[in-house]
Order: structure tokens, then sequence, then C-alpha cells
């Protein structure tokens, strides 16, 4: 068995409430955020692939388009747009690139993240 992972980035600004941080969260604020979505499976006898990277790529587009540059509380369907949501909500739309293992979202430059395994 393998897994395969591929990532992408997006940028978007958010506001949280309810944190210990206080008015710091609560204000609308950006972050540089990286998704990895690792997929399971055997490679292809005929490919030697697992997925085909453009595929896996093409699978990946709609959720990045659709959070990339987006104030992710007007997001219909993602809630609170915490690491957690945002881990969820993004492994929710991937589905289509293979058998979903885990999804992470990581904020970097606060040296945080969140890995969602599936319900």
């Amino acid at each position: 068995m393998w897994e395969l992972t591929k990532s992408f980035r997006f940028e978007a600004a958010h506001a949280l409430a309810h944190t210990s941080l206080g008015e710091v969260s609560q204000e609308i604020h950006g972050h540089s955020f990286r998704a990895e979505i690792t997929i399971r499976g055997t490679p292809d006898p005929a490919t030697g692939m697992v997925r085909d990277l453009g595929l896996f790529e093409h699978a990946l587009a709609d959720v990045q388009k659709t959070l990339d540059h987006k104030l992710l509380n007007k997001i219909d369907g993602l809630a609170i747009p915490t690491l957690e949501n945002l881990s969820r909500f993004i492994w929710d739309r991937v589905q289509s690139a293979g058998q979903v293992t885990r999804v992470s979202v990581y904020r970097d430059s606060c040296g945080e993240s969140c890995t969602y395994f599936g319900p």
C-alpha cells in the first residue's frame, strides 16, 4: 500500500470569536495556509502511479479556488473558520481525488496545523 500526498497554498482572512487571544483573533486578519491531501492506493500496473498527479491536482483545484483570497467566515458550509473546520471542509470536497486518508492544514507562520483523518 502506498500513500501519495499533494499540497496547495491559499491566502485567506478570517475572524475568530471566543478565543483566549481576544481582540487579535476577533478582528479580521489574514494568513498564508498550506493544505496537504493524502490518498492511499496501489499503483496502477499500466501507469505505475497510485494517481496521475495531474488528475490529483485537478481534483484539488476547486477547493483551492473556493478558499484562496477569500474571507473564510463567508464561505458556505465552513462554519467557524478554525484549522479543525478547514481540514474537514477540504476533506469533504476532495473525495474525487482518490481514497483520501488525511487532510492537514498548516499556518506555517504561526507554527500551527491540524490533521483530519475522516469520520
